[in-house]
């Protein structure tokens, strides 16, 4: 078998963290297995981390805080949940959660796809600067908090405070949103915005959800620029 065809398994019961992040970093500029398969994680933090390589990494298991942040080009599937930040800064590649995941999934990301199969807690999405996110359940208060531009799916409910304090980033939600933060609005849903969400289900690999359920949020744009008179909606 060849190197690029083998799965390199990794056990983290046995074997470092740290030496595997940096095996997984080396493949940057060296050959290497460009499948790979953790074990026994555990719910250690920061698995497969600062990735900048076309290698496919599958966790079994439950990962701890900031799994697959700063990635660039990997695509990283975690069968199971993860903590908080998940994909923190995604650059690009994607990342797969098939169980649910904590607070800041998708904090500052990038580019790329992050998709959460589950739910995902508090603050989903917090300063995206053009990362797509999807989330097969819910998510809850502050999600996409100052997002700049990128797009947020969401199949479930919203929490509270939805696009607090929003720029230019998308909102779709097809469930119940429990409350806009400050100066999002729900806007008109024209055919641009369904290609979108056809688009974005697609790359999911969500089948049963129908695209004209989806409801679009976004940017009012009175918060670009200090006024007195929105003084009470800072």
């Amino acid at each position: 078998m060849s190197v690029a065809a083998a799965v390199e398994t990794v056990d983290l019961a046995v074997t470092p963290l740290r030496e595997l992040n940096q095996r997984l970093h080396d493949l940057a500029s060296e050959p290497g297995p460009r499948h790979w398969r953790v074990v026994n994680p555990n719910g250690a933090h920061a698995i497969a981390c600062g990735l900048d390589a076309d290698v496919e990494v599958e966790i079994d298991g439950h990962a701890g805080y900031y799994c697959a942040g700063m990635n660039k080009r990997a695509t990283v599937t975690v069968h199971g949940n993860v903590s908080t930040g998940v994909a923190e800064n995604l650059m690009s590649g994607r990342v797969i959660v098939e169980g649910s995941a904590s607070q800041s999934s998708g904090a500052t990301g990038r580019g790329g796809l992050l998709v959460v199969h589950g739910d995902a807690s508090a603050r989903c999405g917090i300063s995206m600067k053009g990362i797509d996110i999807v989330v097969r359940g819910n998510v809850g208060h502050l999600s996409a908090f100052m997002a700049q531009t990128g797009r947020l799916l969401v199949c479930g409910d919203a929490g509270e405070a939805l696009g607090d304090s929003i720029y230019e980033a998308r909102l779709y939600v097809a469930g119940i949103v429990n409350g806009l933060g400050a100066d999002c609005v729900e806007k008109e849903v024209r055919e641009e915005h369904l290609a979108e969400v056809r688009q974005l289900l697609a790359a999911a690999e969500i089948t049963d959800v129908e695209p004209m359920s989806f409801r679009r949020y976004g940017s009012a744009r009175r918060l670009y620029t200090f006024e007195i008179d929105n003084a009470g909606a800072y």
